[in-house]
């Protein structure tokens, strides 16, 4: 079983939609797949539609957090996608990424880089996608105010530019509450080395179940996450974080086996071959 378990589509940054996603991933020969789009679960009913039997597909969705200044990501796996606890959590999420969204815009207009909120919107899926950077940034590229996403970040909407607005987010604590209340087990992707100590005893208490550590990234820092993973009784995941930009690999390039992730997958009532 070939497995990858952290996508996006274009139900969040992603670059392809999720019917498109589930034909790259079974062309990639990949066995089982996750769309895990940031804050909203809209691209899981249509990519099970296009997956028919042909390779399961398990809900899922990555959460944005803040602690103490820096950004968390959780990963949800499981959850029923419509459950009320995570519309809730959405909608109000949602409306904080517009507000953030229109402020933006605004500083930018002040620099001159005129650009309207629909310009931008125009770049989303749908009305119901949360608004990133991701989708200014292409949309300035778009008007000829950047030579690249790339660019777009660096002078205007990066972390110390101009433009940026921080969205307030929750806590990993309140993210990690709701995806277990939505049915759910809670992963923290991707979680940076030099801040595991300090927060997994935390997340621990709110119910964390895993930690992504199978990621293409060096195997060193790989061997560090699942050793710390493992002494924390956590279990571990792991997945491509694919978004179908320029110079991504092919899906299915990186996948993991169901050896590497079977404690997840029990976790998931999926039954190992």
């Amino acid at each position: 079983m070939r497995l990858d378990l952290h996508m996006h589509t274009t139900f969040s940054d992603g670059l392809k939609a999720p019917e498109e996603v589930v034909e790259l991933a079974v062309a990639g020969g990949l066995d089982v797949i996750s769309i895990t789009d940031h804050d909203n679960t809209g691209g899981v009913a249509p990519a099970l539609r296009a997956a028919g039997d042909r390779i399961r597909i398990i809900p899922g969705v990555e959460m944005s957090t803040r602690w103490r200044g820096e950004s968390i990501h959780v990963l949800g796996y499981f959850m029923d996608p419509a459950s009320t606890r995570l519309m809730d959590h959405y909608r109000e999420l949602h409306a904080r990424r517009h507000t953030r969204m229109r402020r933006i815009v605004e500083r930018l207009a002040a620099q001159g880089v005129r650009l309207p909120l629909d310009r931008v919107g125009d770049q989303r899926a749908s009305g119901a996608v949360p608004y990133t950077r991701p989708h200014l940034a292409r949309a300035l590229v778009q008007a000829g105010f950047a030579t690249s996403v790339g660019d777009a970040f660096a002078r205007y909407i990066g972390a110390g530019c101009p433009a940026y607005v921080l969205v307030e987010t929750p806590t990993p604590e309140e993210v990690i509450d709701t995806i277990t209340a939505a049915g759910g087990v809670a992963v923290w992707a991707h979680p940076p080395l030099h801040q595991i100590d300090a927060l997994l005893p935390f997340m621990i208490g709110a119910g964390l179940r895993g930690m992504e550590a199978y990621r293409p990234w060096s195997p060193t820092v790989r061997d560090a996450v699942r050793a710390r993973a493992r002494a924390a009784g956590l279990f571990v995941t792991g997945g491509s974080d694919w978004h179908g930009r320029d110079g991504d690999a092919e899906l299915g390039d990186f996948h993991v086996t169901e050896s590497d992730v079977s404690e997840f997958l029990d976790a998931g009532g999926i039954c190992r071959r």
